[in-house]
This record gives C-alpha cells, structure tokens and sequence, in this order.
C-alpha cells in the first residue's frame, strides 16, 4: 500500500501537455538568434530548452503567445528539463506526480505511445507515485503497461461514470492502482452538491464489488467556476462535507484553482476557497505546487483539526511542530 504522511497529500499537475509559458516571461531567453526557457539543469548548471520552432518568427504575432513547454520538451525528449520540472514538484511537497499527454496528438495511438515514453522517462526521474491522466482508457492501459511497479504503485486518473470508463475499476484492482474517481455522470457534468454526492455514491458502490480498499479512493466532486454560476463553490464545498461524512476512510480532493477562472486577482481566491475546501473535508489538493506553495495549506490542516478536536491533545499538530515545520 502507498502510504503517503499524515498530513495534506499533494498531487502535483504541472506534468500536462497544456502547459504553457508566457513568451514575455522572465525565463523565456533569446541568444543568437534562438528563443528558449533557461532552467537549472541536475549538475546545478544553467540550460536552455530550444523552443525556437514553435515561437512566431515574426515579433508582432509574438504578442501574447504562449509557449506549450511540457509538450515541447516531450517532442524533443529533453530529459534534463523533464527533469528539472518533476524535481521542483518534489522540492515544492507533491507526493503524486500527475501525468498528462492527451493534447500532444489527436491520434489515438500517438498519445499512447506519448504516454508510455513519458512514464518511462519520469520514472527514470522519481520513485514517486505517478498518476496516469488520459479522457482515453486505451491511453491509460498503455501507461500502466509501461509503469515499473517496482519503483512505486500507480494511480488511475480518473474514473466516473461516463460511457466506457468503468473498466478502469477492473484495471485499478489488476494493476494494485490508486483510483481517483471524478462526479461526472452518464449524461455530463452534475449541476448541484446532490448530483455531485449521487454520482459518486454509485461509484463507490462499483468500487466496494471489486474490493477496492477505501484508502486507494480518491473523490474528487468536480470545481467549477464561480464566474458562471456563484452557487459553484457552494456545490462544490457541500459535497465534500457530504462525502467526508460518509465516507470518513476515504481522500477528498479537487481542481481548486478551477474556482477562478476568467476572474481577477486568482491567486487570492484560490487560496481561500482551498482553505475552505480543507475546512470541508478535503485532504489532498492538486495544484501547482511550485507556483502556489502547499505548505499554508498543510499548516492549515493540522491547526483547524487540533481547534475542532479532531486532533485529540493536539498530538498530530505537536508532532508537525517536531518535525521542524514551525
């Protein structure tokens, strides 16, 4: 069983195709002709990766453009800043690594291929957890046929309720797999906290046949943006208190930062409704965690349980202060 600390668990997504940097960013370089992003390569040394080919030649249409620098490090099998990215999600807390190709290519049997390379490649990297994260099945079977079990176990991102995806339960008892298991339904995306509970209900239900182990599920009822419905947080943080009392051995997490988007100021409204979130029930996150730091969160945890009395003498507050975190 993977057994991660007894605090926040951190799933970091910064390992997603979508990836992109701002051309106008201060990392994005130009030196003899050539347009890349500097990093700090596993010797110490600094390194460019050559994003040339992607970045408009002429500098009017480089307004705004935004460099897809995950899928271009792929395209080029740039190991060193493969690297150089799972090594500061290590760095910055992130417990499970998230692993995402899906818009490298509209084939099928492109993205399988991508998927089996990159979980080789990060692999050779980390002995951390990967989660495989594909909207295709057939993608995510060509994951966990690549993964070393040997070096960590896998985990499934995701399984709900939408045509085709429940052999992803089979799949995740065969392959010893964590399973995070998202509240879409058979015919979309839940409008309330009810539908978000409904759904996942059903979900558990067809991981308790197959025995899955309440420790290996991880519930996650779906953000939404507040920016289109005010009532989305509101849905959102209900179910979380609904599943967590029902499911008390269970992990509860979400796409936090989904909350802001098309909205100003993110970073402000990010952070409070991840604290809200926690307060509710939840006790993973998946976030950048090298952008927005998972430690307010983790200290966040261990103080509001020890206030609430769910930290009976405040030990498990005490022992997160032994272990040089104050």
């Amino acid at each position: 069983m993977t057994m991660f600390a007894a605090g926040l668990i951190v799933i970091g997504e910064n390992f997603n195709v979508t990836r992109k940097i701002k051309v106008t960013s201060p990392r994005v370089v130009r030196e003899g002709g050539r347009i890349g992003i500097a990093y700090t390569g596993s010797g110490g040394g600094r390194k460019v990766l050559d994003c040339t080919d992607i970045v408009p030649a002429d500098p009017a249409q480089q307004d705004g453009f935004m460099i897809p620098h995950i899928a271009q490090a792929l395209r080029k099998r740039e190991l060193e800043y493969i690297g150089s990215v799972i090594r500061a999600q290590e760095k910055a807390g992130a417990h499970i690594i998230d692993l995402c190709v899906d818009e490298i290519s509209p084939y099928p049997e492109e993205r399988q291929e991508w998927m089996r390379w990159s979980v080789k490649a990060v692999q050779e990297i980390t002995g951390a957890t990967l989660a495989v994260d594909s909207s295709d099945s057939g993608t995510i079977i060509a994951g966990l046929d690549a993964y070393d079990h040997r070096k960590s176990r896998p985990a499934i991102n995701s399984f709900n309720l939408e045509e085709g995806r429940e052999g992803l339960v089979d799949l995740a008892r065969e392959r010893d797999a964590l399973l995070f298991v998202n509240a879409s339904g058979r015919e979309g995306m839940p409008q309330s906290a009810e539908e978000r509970v409904r759904n996942l209900q059903q979900c558990m239900r067809m991981m308790d046949a197959c025995n899955i182990a309440m420790a290996d599920r991880y519930l996650d009822p779906l953000v939404f943006p507040i920016g289109t419905d005010s009532e989305c947080g509101n849905h959102y943080l209900q179910a979380v208190k609904d599943l967590r009392a029902g499911y008390p051995d269970v992990h509860i997490f979400g796409g936090h930062s989904n909350v802001s988007f098309g909205l100003p100021r993110r970073a402000a409204l990010n952070h409070a409704f991840t604290l809200l979130s926690i307060a509710a029930g939840c006790d993973a996150v998946m976030v950048d965690p090298v952008m927005n730091s998972p430690r307010p969160f983790e200290e966040f945890r261990y103080a509001a349980d020890a206030l609430t009395g769910k930290d009976e003498y405040t030990m498990k507050y005490l022992g997160y202060c032994r272990r040089g975190q104050d």
